[in-house]
């Protein structure tokens, strides 16, 4: 799922080629897309756009007359720039649905079969029954960020991605905030000390803006075509069985549903391996509990698979 870097990288590239500009047509491929039936769609068309800015995971085109073009893309759905008189090329995902401005067209499209993605036109104050009252994470004052983060007893994990909590953070950026910040995924907030909490408000911000400069570097200009959930420069997330940048361990997982956590045992959890209940299951008592367990084993996705396997 774009995150708060990824989103934020669209919305830059939007700002830079429809701000001012007139939408000249709405193409909608899909009946599950669009969830607001008034104002109907067709009340957006020939109104400029005064604004592009992100609401949470939502990208929020602002249009003349207090209209809003709201777009979630849910886990697996991107945004295309075509320019105007070519032709979209290599296009990856379902194409949803198309807007048309003078300089070019963008396309929504979604992969794989599941239709997440959604997009609403609401009218003024309707804009504020989206938002899902998580606070800003680069703008939070450490007071703000402390008390969003004990709200409710749940892991740090969890807590980092509740849209209600914080706004912008999903499964692939929390991995590597926890990571910067030398925390256990599981760890209940309301154990965290002042100094963890602190840390970890830090490496949130190290993290989010970090990331948020590198695509900025990344696309120099261009349209953000390549936003992934797995980046190379990643520490944890996605690198499951692969060394930790930091210290050579093995990152390990926790798989629940369409979700998995990555994290470091060393870095992490000193040494300690998280239980994950689906291979719990199949290695038993061959489980292993520690760092060191593991590497006294010849394999740790199966009994007696190669570690490299």
């Amino acid at each position: 799922m774009p995150e708060l870097p990824d989103l934020e990288a669209y919305v830059e590239a939007l700002g830079e080629r429809v701000l001012g500009e007139p939408l000249l047509g709405v193409e909608l491929r899909s009946p599950f897309l669009l969830r607001t039936a008034d104002p109907p769609i067709g009340e957006a068309v020939n109104r400029r756009v005064e604004g592009v800015r992100r609401l949470g995971k939502r990208v929020v085109l602002a249009l003349e007359g207090e209209l809003f073009l709201v777009l979630h893309l849910m886990i697996a759905g991107r945004l295309h720039w075509v320019p105007e008189g070519r032709k979209r090329q290599g296009r990856t995902g379902t194409l949803l649905a198309s807007f048309a401005f003078p300089p070019g067209r963008l396309d929504l499209t979604e992969a794989g079969k599941k239709r997440r993605a959604a997009l609403h036109l609401v009218r003024g104050e309707g804009l504020s029954a989206l938002r899902r009252g998580g606070i800003e994470p680069l703008e939070a004052s450490p007071a703000d960020f402390a008390a969003a983060l004990v709200r409710e007893n749940h892991t740090v994990k969890r807590a980092l991605v509740d849209p209600d909590l914080f706004a912008g953070i999903g499964n692939a950026y929390s991995d590597e905030i926890l990571h910067r910040a030398r925390l256990s995924p599981m760890k209940l907030t309301v154990r965290l000390t002042a100094e963890e909490v602190e840390r970890l408000r830090k490496a949130t911000r190290e993290v989010l803006s970090g990331f948020a400069e590198r695509l900025r570097r990344e696309r120099a200009g261009g349209f953000p075509e390549k936003v992934t959930a797995f980046r190379e420069d990643f520490a944890v997330h996605g690198r499951y069985r692969r060394p930790c940048p930091s210290c050579g361990a093995p990152v390990q997982r926790i798989v629940h549903a369409e979700h998995e956590t990555n994290y470091c045992p060393r870095c992490q959890t000193e040494g300690r391996i998280l239980s994950d209940r689906s291979l719990a299951r199949l290695l038993k008592e061959d489980w292993p509990r520690t760092l060191e367990d593991l590497e006294q084993k010849a394999g740790f996705a199966m009994k007696g698979r190669p570690a490299g396997g």
